[in-house]
């Protein structure tokens, strides 16, 4: 399997998954700031253009939560539910896609994708606005995460990987997590989790992996 991914939002949780099932990935890094998602090669796997893609065999998997859920059912792990919970990770997987991550996304946008790219710093009617959006959904998770270890329950799963995806941001990109006790409290069980903390692989290890096996 090989794993197109940038160390951004969406492919970090793919990263997380691969790394903390323990699959054998092939990685490799595009680079968002040459303009690589775009170059022709790259959109004949994903013509969407954007990362992360995975490709295994001939078949080529867009959207992260499509990549973790192949991972999990390819790994055979409780990640992905055998029962009745697997509607509530899907239930999750929507919930977070309409609802929280857009906010939470924009917030990493506005303070740490911007800079990056050379669009100057933080809009400040934007990041007040989208603090208003992050604490509306936020709110929603607080509440269902009362009682629960995890989101599914006593079990961790893909939805607590997906969901939370951009809470490692969140001091940096003025999300105000400090105001939910029981997602701060969710968030550091996963902080304690090596492939939460440390998703990516690294770089110079890659190439010198990937010229290995093209030797």
């Amino acid at each position: 399997m090989k794993l197109y991914y940038a160390e951004t939002l969406a492919p970090r949780k793919t990263c997380a998954v691969a790394k903390y099932l323990g699959l054998p990935i092939e990685y490799t890094f595009v680079d968002l700031t040459k303009g690589e998602h775009r170059k022709p090669d790259y959109l004949a796997i994903n013509p969407n253009g954007k990362v992360p893609c995975l490709v295994d065999g001939g078949k080529s998997i867009w959207e992260a939560d499509a990549i973790i859920s192949h991972f999990a059912r390819r790994a055979q792990s409780n990640l992905w539910p055998a029962d009745d919970r697997l509607v509530d990770v899907l239930r999750w997987f929507s919930w977070n896609n309409h609802h929280f991550y857009p906010h939470a996304g924009m917030l990493y946008f506005e303070s740490i994708i911007k800079p990056v790219f050379g669009l100057g710093g933080p809009d400040p009617s934007k990041v007040a606005e989208e603090q208003g959006m992050f604490r509306k959904s936020a709110s929603v998770l607080e509440q269902h995460l009362k009682g629960r270890k995890w989101l599914l329950g006593d079990g961790l799963s893909l939805a607590d990987f997906s969901v939370a995806i951009a809470l490692p941001y969140a001091k940096n990109a003025a999300m105000p997590l400090d105001e939910f006790p029981e997602m701060q409290r969710w968030h550091d069980q996963l902080n304690e989790i090596e492939a939460w903390r440390n998703p990516f692989p690294v770089r110079s290890a890659i190439s010198a992996a990937n010229a290995a096996l093209n030797a």
